[in-house]
């Protein structure tokens, strides 16, 4: 597929093929969640959270070759791949409120949790919510939740590139232009990472018009209800959760100081920063993700 191509005229209907991965819906506070399973069935639980626009194909390197001892989940968000609609307005919140519930149905008691943009900040989120819950949180090029109006006016102009056009006229142009496929392109500083295949495979799928809601409804969200509550009142919840964070130091969108380990409120919290990748670190650094995260299982969890 080219860029300077035509435009389809359909969305993507099937999920791409992962060689040895188990596909399956489990229905879950009122969210029909796809969900995308690799390794050991007995293993230990890795919950993986992909961010926007992307979808559990994201993981597709961990779910084909899942590393020993570990069962990879990786679920579609609600409305996002081929996830059913969220029956709220993506309050983050209640995603992670979607999520726990997801684990619940799955009988998981705890998980080793990894996530990357969006993803990412639902796990932060879902750290501070039930920590009982996680082993242990590698978080990915995400900001993390302890921000305040001093530490993110300095680069919210890399929000306004973007967000308040997905936030407003989104929906449209995610269905009809190639805004999609341009924002993965120009957001890797290794464009070899994510061939024109891989882009097809994200792209598309948010011309579905269920896809492009729940998009325009992430951003739309966050700037008329979460971004103001986060200005008058910032988070003060401490997170007692192992959390490593790695974040491509190429991100425009995202600007690494905004994941500071300084003004984390976090018990054990550390960042590495990674040059030469921009913000989709999943797919332009997989071998050191996935010897991250098994690192961070080996020391918090039993492997």
């Amino acid at each position: 597929m080219s860029l300077n191509g035509s435009l389809p005229t359909a969305p993507l209907v099937q999920p791409p093929p992962i060689d040895g991965v188990r596909r399956r819906y489990v229905d879950a506070r009122g969210v029909r969640f796809h969900l995308s399973e690799g390794g050991d069935p007995a293993g230990l639980p890795v919950l993986a959270l992909h961010g926007w626009p992307q979808h559990h194909y994201a993981w597709r390197d961990l779910l084909g070759d899942p590393p020993a001892g570990m069962r990879i989940l990786a679920p579609d968000l609600p409305g996002y791949g081929w996830s059913g609609p969220a029956p709220h307005r993506w309050v983050k919140e209640d995603v992670v409120s979607d999520l726990l519930a997801l684990l619940d149905e799955l009988e998981i008691d705890r998980v080793l949790l990894t996530g990357h943009d969006w993803g990412g900040y639902l796990g932060h989120l879902l750290a501070l919510r039930a920590p009982e819950r996680l082993w242990g949180y590698q978080a990915l090029n995400i900001v993390h939740p302890w921000n305040t109006s001093a530490t993110l006016l300095p680069h919210l102009w890399r929000f306004l590139v973007y967000q308040p056009g997905v936030a407003t006229v989104g929906g449209l142009v995610m269905r009809r232009t190639r805004m999609i496929e341009l924002s993965l392109v120009l957001s890797l500083a290794d464009r070899d990472a994510m061939p024109r295949e891989t882009v097809r495979w994200f792209s598309e799928r948010f011309r579905d018009p269920v896809c492009a809601r729940a998009g325009v409804s992430t951003y739309r969200t966050f700037w008329l209800k979460e971004l103001p509550k986060l200005a008058i009142a910032p988070e003060r919840r401490r997170s007692t959760v192992p959390t490593r964070a790695l974040f491509g130091k190429g991100d425009w969108a995202v600007h690494h100081s905004l994941a500071a380990a300084e003004t984390a409120i976090a018990d054990d919290y550390q960042l590495e920063l990674v040059s030469g990748c921009g913000h989709f670190i999943v797919d332009e650094r997989p071998v050191l993700v996935r010897t991250r995260l098994v690192e961070l299982g080996r020391q918090v969890a039993p492997l």
